[in-house]
């Protein structure tokens, strides 16, 4: 998909500068910046490293020493406003419209300009101010950032660990559709078991399921 906007990047970028579990883009060998925000958007690096400059020129990130983007005050602000936003227009979709959860999120990106701020605060009241999206993240970006430290992606857990799926990775279309079909949502519980045929197996209501890396590295869990 091309054309993402302003705010579609700055949502991305909220992401990574926020990571759930080991991302780090100081460490050796990581992806690029420009490289993963173009994996998540779906669009060229050369494309996504055109909008990182263009959001540095507009203040909205800056270069670290590692040449990682970092929120800017009002890049921040704007990508927690746009977060926030989101996961609003998500819960109005399932809540009164009748969208599945996957749906949603593909249609909440298409009508985020739609909305106006006074719009957004009014649909907020008229839901009952929801605590979370319909994939578990939280509608307060504070709160998000404050429970990060408590989840882990479900790939980077031991053998024998119990959890509870907490939050479901949005970038990826196809990956949220597969979460759902398989029953992989928001306070379900799981067992990981020992890998196997390079898959993770976890025991899901008294059965072995094995799931890929990609969806394991989706699936924001709570230990223990």
């Amino acid at each position: 998909m091309a054309g993402h906007s302003t705010d579609e990047y700055l949502e991305t970028i909220y992401f990574l500068a926020f990571p759930i579990g080991e991302y780090s883009p100081n460490a050796p060998g990581a992806p690029t910046l420009a490289s993963r925000v173009a994996e998540m958007l779906g669009v060229s690096r050369a494309s996504a490293g055109e909008m990182l400059k263009r959001l540095e020129a507009e203040g909205l990130v800056r270069r670290g020493e590692h040449k990682e983007a970092i929120l800017t005050k009002p890049g921040r602000a704007r990508a927690e406003k746009v977060v926030r936003k989101h996961r609003i227009i998500e819960r109005l979709l399932t809540d009164f419209m009748g969208y599945t959860a996957a749906e949603a999120h593909v249609h909440a990106d298409e009508l985020g300009d739609t909305f106006s701020d006074d719009m957004v605060e009014r649909i907020e009241e008229k839901l009952g101010n929801p605590d979370r999206c319909p994939h578990g993240w939280p509608v307060d970006p504070a709160f998000e950032q404050k429970e990060n430290s408590e989840l882990a992606p479900l790939g980077e857990l031991a053998p024998g660990t119990s959890a509870e799926i907490v939050r479901l990775a949005e970038h990826d279309g196809e990956l949220l559709h597969y979460f759902y079909d398989e029953g992989l949502v928001p306070g379900t519980k799981l067992e990981v078991r020992e890998p196997a045929n390079g898959k993770f197996t976890v025991e899901l209501d008294g059965s072995e399921r094995r799931i890929d890396e990609k969806a394991a590295a989706g699936l924001f869990v709570r230990p223990g």
